[in-house]
């Protein structure tokens, strides 16, 4: 697939997903490496612009070279430095870097020169987003300031020649009001990007690789019913047909009869050749007594792969594997990115001695909204499309502390009361995500005139777009109070319902 790329080069911090994120929203492809990718590798890739940016925790004017090579500047593609990512390019270049006393963080009023080619149709005064601790204070030779605020004298600076550019501020985030023109200019009027990454092109794309890469082998699909394993399903389906045999492994992981769901809905809706694999006791088997979720996690990956891989001997030589990894699942595992969140259990827990010839992942490059969108073009129905994103190692990272078919039991039935609850008073459509979460914690209760000492249910419910940013949902109080009496009257051994406040960043989604 011929398409523009910008690459962002991923310092850490919480900024580089959502920047990607904005760029893709404007239908050119974007992709995250990190800051100390070698300048070769980024040759190759030929790409049509680069972003520098992050948050790395860096001691007063403590830069040095080593964070980005300066043979970036050599590769004659535009450069734009964002917070940190301009300080660095103001550094390596023979710029001055200060930490003053005064910090500046939140909402500011700047002042663009916009005869620059960055901030061309905005206005000269704006509403921008700081969060720094250090900024420019002198630029190197060739470069000239286009922008300042009252607390930091160069908040933007460029050398056209060059075309590099930086900004102190953040024009990915909502609260700089001309954030997306800042972005259009650049990769439009800048890098001269066309607006080729669009579904249709990635669906046709990704049909011809998947030809091209499988020839006549047979191919094995890890169906798990989510929306990501559905989506990756029906599109290499689209591209192979009959060579395609999906697997659904009921892991005994799943949500309340979720097994029977999935394997009738896809039989009969899209005529897909399922194996239905029943493995509860196996996979139950090698998580007794595993508390650790990193260690959970890797366990089911593996288990997966052992597996498919014995279905594959009884149905004949198989050649790949399909599965739903999805980029924020890629990044979160530390690929491509300065750190590891946790590992996904189709990136990071996957075993080294796999017998296939390879992984097909066609959703990789993908954010979850971006998956959506292909599940539409693809023609799945909406109920599919938008069902509730559910993690590949279930209600594994939902049980807080070792995992039993007691407990596994209780939140079944728990979760189910939620999402009833939640459909019966119209919200399900609303809310980008909820479940509950068996805690570790026990409290004292009373029942029936009598003292108990049962488990406490969490409810988790949030907003998002991709996944790699969420707010928690703000859902009625009546709601959760009918929500929390079924759950304390109809489910045994639980006598207290809480309900997570935390966005995303600080916690994640899921509790695991």
């Amino acid at each position: 697939m011929k398409q523009h790329t910008i690459l962002v080069l991923d310092f850490g911090g919480q900024y580089s997903q959502l920047i990607a994120r904005r760029i893709r929203a404007l239908n050119v492809y974007c992709e995250i490496l990190p800051y100390n990718t070698p300048v070769e590798e980024i040759r190759n890739k030929k790409v049509a612009g680069i972003i520098l940016i992050g948050n790395l925790n860096i001691e007063g004017n403590n830069f040095t070279p080593s964070l980005c090579s300066e043979e970036i500047f050599k590769l004659g593609v535009p450069i734009l430095g964002i917070c940190y990512g301009a300080q660095v390019i103001s550094y390596l270049l023979g710029g001055e870097v200060y930490r003053p006393d005064d910090q500046e963080y939140g909402k500011s009023v700047v002042s663009l020169d916009t005869d620059s080619k960055l901030f061309a149709g905005i206005d000269k005064e704006s509403i921008c987003w700081m969060s720094h601790a250090d900024y420019v204070k002198s630029l190197p030779e060739g470069f000239k300031k286009t922008g300042q605020t009252d607390k930091c004298p160069i908040a933007a600076f460029e050398n056209s020649n060059m075309e590099i550019y930086g900004v102190q501020f953040h024009p990915e985030v909502t609260h700089t009001v001309w954030g997306e023109k800042i972005l259009e200019n650049f990769i439009y009027n800048i890098c001269n990007c066309n607006k080729d990454w669009t579904t249709k092109n990635f669906v046709n794309w990704s049909i011809e690789s998947i030809q091209r890469q499988v020839g006549d082998g047979k191919v094995l699909c890890g169906l798990s019913g989510g929306v990501d394993s559905s989506v990756a399903a029906v599109l290499v389906h689209k591209a192979i047909g009959d060579q395609l045999t999906c697997i659904f492994v009921d892991h005994g992981l799943l949500r309340k009869n979720e097994g029977e769901e999935v394997v009738t809905f896809f039989k009969e809706k899209f005529n897909l050749n399922i194996i239905k694999v029943d493995a509860q006791d196996r996979f139950l088997s090698r998580l007794e007594g595993i508390t650790d979720p990193e260690t959970k996690r890797k366990i089911i990956g593996e288990e997966f792969i052992r597996v498919f891989e014995e279905e594959a001997l009884k149905i004949g030589k198989v050649d790949y594997l399909v599965q739903g990894t999805i980029y924020p699942d890629v990044i979160e595992s530390g690929v491509g990115r300065a750190g590891t969140i946790k590992s996904h259990h189709n990136v990071g827990g996957l075993p080294d001695n796999i017998e296939f010839k390879g992984i097909i992942e066609p959703l990789r490059q993908l954010f979850k909204d971006e998956v959506r969108k292909v599940g539409l073009e693809l023609g799945m129905p909406e109920e599919v499309v938008w069902r509730q994103p559910f993690p590949g190692p279930g209600l594994a990272v939902r049980i807080i502390g070792d995992i039993t078919e007691e407990k596994l039991h209780i939140l079944k039935e728990a979760d189910a009361i939620y999402r009833e609850e939640i459909a019966s008073a119209g919200l399900s459509r609303k809310i980008w995500q909820y479940f509950a979460v068996l805690t570790s914690m026990k409290s004292v209760g009373v029942s029936h005139d009598g003292r108990t000492y049962d488990y406490t249910i969490a409810l988790r419910a949030v907003n998002s777009v991709d996944g790699m940013t969420a707010n928690w949902a703000k859902i009625p109080f009546d709601v959760l109070e009918r929500i929390s009496y079924r759950i304390t009257s109809e489910v045994s051994n639980v006598n207290r319902v809480v309900y997570d406040i935390s966005n995303k960043p600080p916690a994640t989604i899921e509790w695991e």
